[in-house]
């Protein structure tokens, strides 16, 4: 960034508001991971502001992530390719019609959303990419070190630059207090009655981000012999569907194969109930993580210093994860594959998201089981003995600041 840019940013870089503002949009028009980590911004602005109307503005299809959540009025959906006249009328039934308005994610969709819908307006802008026109659109500028902090950090600077404590609680979907909603969900676990459940997310959207049938299959295997219910999550997409076919095929037995069948208040909910959960980077290992339950997280080609899962109760001004590196968080465990170029944070190995990526396609399954282990162990206390999957690392508590456990 050259000298004038940081001099004008740093003329923007906080927004002093003349009054507490009464309704406030947020506007993140992205992929459903980077709403769901857009929640922490909504509840720092709820604890500070607490009679304020928040709103978000998200892309259709993303909406479901923040179905019950607390901190929201309403969720504004918009088309990601609507045709103009549709664009127009979406601009026309915000414009002006908020106190204050944020940019939740740096790009210039929900910017120029903040603009038309916001009296004022504040949003996160990459450290280098500040233009002119950014700075026009933006009253208060939240820099985004999109290469050196997680999603949530950056998500956080709108808080600072508003001068609100940030509060770095991911907020998951549930499907709230109706009776006869809930009952309906827990007549789906009626076979499985009194048996600890465990629940697998085998197949991300993408290719590039899976790991392989037959480790997942073996996954199952082993914790049926240790007594669990295992349960598949997953997408309605027909791919999903069928990539968990033929993990259930490779496993055999029972497995409740609830891919494609659940919204993702459901899904939290399915997650909320479990002893552990494994799964891909993808938007459901997010939501695992936030519900609580231990999670390990099966990462390749991704960054994670700026995708790996937060931890539950994971404190605001600290990167939970490095660039390299294999270990635990608080409830998260993250398994890492091997190989000089992770993490390349390219889209598989032939760089397209339907290719493979070898550093997962190669991680074994006594690795991810190791992880599982220490996971249960902590949330299953005395039913998992240290060591139990062969080549287990101690257990040890490494939720605090510091060097990760268990690095490789």
């Amino acid at each position: 960034m050259t000298e004038n840019a940081l001099a004008a940013v740093a003329a923007k870089s906080s927004l002093v508001l003349s009054r507490p503002p009464r309704t406030i949009l947020v506007a993140c028009t992205r992929r459903i991971g980077d709403v769901l980590l857009a929640t922490p911004l909504v509840r720092s602005l709820k604890a500070r502001w607490p009679e304020a109307q928040i709103d978000m503005l998200v892309f259709r299809g993303t909406e479901g992530v923040l179905e019950n959540n607390p901190d929201l009025r309403r969720v504004i959906v918009i088309s990601q390719r609507a045709p103009l006249r549709e664009r127009l009328a979406d601009i026309a039934r915000i414009w002006r019609r908020y106190d204050l308005a944020c940019a939740a994610v740096s790009s210039d969709r929900p910017r120029f959303y903040s603009w038309f819908a916001g009296r004022q307006r504040v949003g996160l802008v990459d450290d280098d990419r500040v233009t002119r026109l950014k700075r026009f659109l933006l009253d208060g500028i939240a820099l985004n070190y999109h290469t050196a902090a997680h999603t949530v950090a950056s998500s956080l600077e709108v808080a600072r630059v508003l001068g609100i404590e940030p509060i770095a609680e991911v907020v998951p979907p549930g499907i709230g207090e109706d009776p006869a909603r809930r009952a309906a969900f827990e007549a789906r676990f009626s076979d499985v009655a009194g048996q600890p459940l465990a629940v697998l997310h085998p197949a991300p959207m993408f290719a590039y981000k899976r790991w392989r049938v037959e480790g997942w299959a073996d996954l199952v295997r082993w914790l049926r012999a240790r007594g669990f219910a295992v349960a598949m999550s997953g997408g309605p997409a027909a791919a999903e569907r069928e990539y968990a076919q033929q993990v259930a095929a490779e496993a055999g037995g029972t497995l409740l194969n609830f891919v494609g069948q659940f919204s993702l208040g459901e899904s939290a909910e399915l997650f909320r109930r479990a002893k552990i959960f494994v799964g891909p980077d993808t938007g459901a290992t997010h939501m695992a993580a936030a519900t609580g339950t231990p999670t390990v997280a099966l990462f390749g080609p991704s960054d994670p210093v700026r995708w790996g899962p937060w931890p539950k109760a994971w404190p605001a001004g600290s990167n939970p994860w490095p660039l390299v590196g294999s270990g635990r968080r608080g409830n998260v465990y993250l398994v890492q594959g091997e190989a000089a170029c992770v993490p390349c944070m390219q889209e598989g190995c032939e760089r397209h998201v339907e290719s493979a990526s070898q550093c997962l396609v190669t991680l074994s399954t006594e690795r991810v089981i190791g992880a599982m282990t220490q996971m249960l162990a902590l949330s299953m206390p005395g039913a998992f003995a240290e060591g139990e999957a062969g080549g287990t690392t101690a257990i040890v508590d490494t939720s605090a600041l510091g060097p990760l456990g268990g690095q490789h």
